[in-house]
């Protein structure tokens, strides 16, 4: 069994257009967030295609849904997007140190 850290499961959710493109949309809608039907909307998405993608960002933990009565909101996880983004920046321009290969002759 393999275990993915949620940094790389968020980013493995990420690395697809239609999933890069839901999760900016609802970053700029921010905690508002959108009905399912304005995604599609925006994105031009097919419904069964757009629950898939929606469903793979919930699971990353990227995306939150609320149920209100009849429609089901979408909302960025700001902290877990935060989270993410200080795992990929948080040893930023620290330097590195290249061990040579090379024998010395």
């Amino acid at each position: 069994m393999t275990t993915i850290s949620p940094n790389a499961r968020a980013l493995a959710a990420l690395g697809h257009d239609a999933r890069l493109s839901i999760f900016r949309l609802l970053v700029k809608a921010g905690e508002e967030g959108l009905r399912v039907g304005e995604i599609g909307d925006h994105l031009g998405l097919a419904p069964s295609t757009l629950a898939h993608h929606l469903s793979t960002l919930v699971d990353a933990g990227l995306v939150l849904q609320d149920k209100q009565g009849r429609e089901v909101f979408n909302r960025v996880d700001f902290p877990a997007m935060n989270r993410v983004v200080d795992f990929l920046t948080s040893e930023c321009c620290s330097g590195v140190t290249v061990q040579s290969t090379e024998d010395a002759a």
